[in-house]
C-alpha cells in the first residue's frame, strides 16, 4: 500500500515532479482532467496554483468521499462561478444533470478572485453558506450570488421554493479560519479548508503547513490518491 511508501521514497517523486522535462507531460489524467509537469510545478514553492490542480485535488476529495463514513459531496469546478456570474443560471443550468445538488451534505466551489483564491461551501444539511478566505476578505456578495443559484436550481430541478429566513449566509472572519502569511498559498488554503470540512474536522492547520501540503499534494495529484 502506498501508504506504508517511506517518507523518502515519497520526497524523492516529488523532486522528480519539480525537476525538468517536457512542460507538458501528462503526470496524471483522471475525471476527464489532465495535470502536466508545468501544473504541478505551479505547486512549487511560493507559487500561485492554477485551475488544473485546484480542479484535481477537489475530484479527489469528492472520489474519497464516496466511501462510508463521510459526507456527500459534489464539488463544482473553479469554470463554474464565472460562468454563473457572466451568464445568469441559464449558463450553467446543465451544470448539475447528473447531480442532485440537494441530496449532497456538501458542495464546495471555487473562486478565482483576479489574483486571489477563496472557497464558498454550501451546506446543505445545515441549511448554511459560508464563505472562506486566508486573507479574511468577506464574501457576502458571492454567497448571495450562490444563494440566488440554489434558488433557480430549486425551481427547476425540484419545483420547490427555498425560503431566504431558512438559511445562513455567512462570511469566515479571520479568527475562524487559518489565515495566510504570504502573497502566494490561496490555492493551497482553498484546497485543504475544502479537503477539512469535507471530513466534518475542526480546521486546524496553519501557515506553517504548508510546504508540507504542497508535497503532499504532489504525490497525491500523481498517485489519484489521498493520503
Amino acid at each position: 500500500s502506498p501508504f506504508n511508501c517511506s517518507f523518502q521514497a515519497m520526497e524523492r517523486e516529488v523532486i522528480a515532479a519539480f525537476g525538468k522535462g517536457e512542460p507538458d507531460e501528462i503526470m496524471s489524467s483522471a475525471f476527464k482532467l489532465k495535470v502536466t509537469r508545468e501544473d504541478i510545478h505551479t505547486l512549487k514553492n511560493l507559487r500561485w496554483l492554477n485551475d488544473e490542480v485546484i480542479n484535481f485535488y477537489l475530484s479527489l476529495l469528492v472520489e474519497r468521499n464516496k466511501k462510508e463514513g463521510y459526507p456527500a459531496v459534489h464539488a463544482f469546478s473553479t469554470f463554474f462561478y464565472p460562468k454563473l456570474i457572466s451568464g445568469g443560471y441559464k449558463a450553467v443550468r446543465r451544470w448539475t444533470r447528473n447531480v442532485d445538488l440537494f441530496k449532497q451534505d456538501l458542495v464546495l466551489v471555487p473562486i478565482h478572485l483576479r489574483m486571489h483564491w477563496a472557497l464558498v461551501v454550501i451546506d446543505v444539511r445545515k441549511a448554511a453558506i459560508q464563505f472562506f478566505d486566508s486573507m479574511g476578505q468577506k464574501g457576502d456578495k458571492i454567497c448571495e450570488a450562490l444563494f440566488e443559484y440554489l434558488q433557480e436550481e430549486s425551481r427547476d430541478k425540484r419545483n420547490l421554493e427555498l425560503s431566504f429566513s431558512e438559511w445562513t449566509l455567512h462570511s469566515m472572519e479571520s479568527h475562524e479560519i487559518p489565515q495566510q502569511l504570504n502573497g502566494s498559498d490561496c490555492g493551497v488554503f482553498v484546497c485543504k479548508y475544502a479537503d477539512y470540512v469535507s471530513r466534518d474536522k475542526p480546521i486546524t492547520f496553519t501557515q506553517n503547513h504548508m510546504p508540507y501540503f504542497r508535497k503532499k499534494m504532489v504525490w497525491e495529484i500523481i498517485h489519484q490518491q489521498l493520503l
